[in-house]
Formats: C-alpha cells, sequence, structure tokens
C-alpha cells in the first residue's frame, strides 16, 4: 500500500512539473489563457502516463509514443470542442518530454571524448555518446510520429479522411451521411 501511495505521488508530481513547463512554452508563443490551461493539462496528462508506462517496464522509446498519441488525440477532442487548431494544444504539451537529460548527456560525453587520451576511455566514451545520442533520436522520432499520426489521421483534410469520404461516396452515400453515422 505505501509502495502505491508513493508511486501515486510521484506520478501527480511528475504531471505538475509537466504542467509548469508546459505553460511556460505556452506562454512564450502567445497562446491564450485557456488554451495554456488546456495544453498544461494534457501535458500533465502525457508526462504522467509516460512515467507510469516507464515504471511498468516499457522502454523509454515506446513510452514516449505512446503518451504522445494520447496527447494528440486528446488535443483533437479540444480542438473540435473550442474551435482552435490541436496542434495549439499538441505542440507545447509535447516540449516537456523532449529527452533533454539524454541530449545534455551526448555533448557531456563528447567533451570528454574530445579531451581524453587514453584508448579504453575513448571506447566507453564512444558507446556512451552513442546511447545517449541514438536514445535522443529515436524518443524525438516517436514523439513527433505520436503527434503527428493522429492528426494526419483525423484531419479533415488529411488524405485518410479525403480517402474515407471517396469510399463512403462510392458505396452510394456521401461524405456527410458518413459523417452524421460517426458523429
Amino acid at each position: 500500500m505505501n509502495d502505491l501511495v508513493l508511486l501515486a505521488g510521484e506520478v501527480v508530481a511528475d504531471g505538475l512539473f509537466a504542467v509548469v513547463a508546459c505553460i511556460g512554452f505556452a506562454l512564450i508563443s502567445n497562446a491564450s489563457r485557456p488554451v495554456c490551461l488546456l495544453a498544461g493539462l494534457l501535458a500533465g496528462l502525457g508526462h504522467a502516463g509516460r512515467f507510469v508506462l516507464l515504471d511498468l517496464g516499457m522502454g523509454i522509446t515506446s513510452a514516449s509514443l505512446c503518451a504522445a498519441t494520447l496527447v494528440s488525440f486528446c488535443s483533437m477532442a479540444c480542438a473540435r470542442r473550442w474551435h482552435t487548431p490541436a496542434e495549439f494544444y499538441a505542440f507545447p504539451a509535447l516540449l516537456p518530454m523532449i529527452p533533454g537529460m539524454y541530449a545534455y548527456r551526448t555533448i557531456l560525453a563528447t567533451m570528454h571524448f574530445l579531451s581524453a587520451t587514453e584508448a579504453a576511455a575513448r571506447e566507453a566514451l564512444l558507446v556512451e555518446i552513442a546511447y545517449n545520442a541514438l536514445t535522443t533520436c529515436c524518443v524525438m522520432g516517436a514523439l513527433v510520429i505520436g503527434a503527428i499520426v493522429p492528426l494526419f489521421a483525423l484531419h479533415g483534410e488529411s488524405p485518410l479522411a479525403r480517402w474515407r469520404h471517396k469510399a463512403a461516396a462510392a458505396a452510394g452515400g456521401t461524405a456527410h451521411d458518413d459523417a452524421a453515422r460517426q458523429g
């Protein structure tokens, strides 16, 4: 029971730090107050979700992909509800999930590599550089994929949505009839 309470506290703290960071990023973008608050809530949800997935043993890249996809789907719902582009919510909410520590460790290991003289130390630093750089790139890629796939899949102007409307029209219905059946 104590472990569960401790984990819940860590999840809430992780989410709150993401909320603060997201609101800061959103304010820099000159977003309105409601957009900042909703983006902050999405950031907290996504970051806390990633934290839970990491605690369950999922890798950081997979957990980031799942969290980014969740944030993106939720941003689509916010966009429809408040008639605002989904990007206003999704992009600031994903910024706190950028793997800054891995990027920092890559640069730090590179600086040590450049000043190292022993071959064994240089080999160990090369492994550290490669690991941290690959982790940074993979997590960034997962965030991008998780953010854009739902935006492209659900946006009315996307090729997937146009294909769906064409398929409905070919089946005898219209795109409007198909949308009315879904929504």
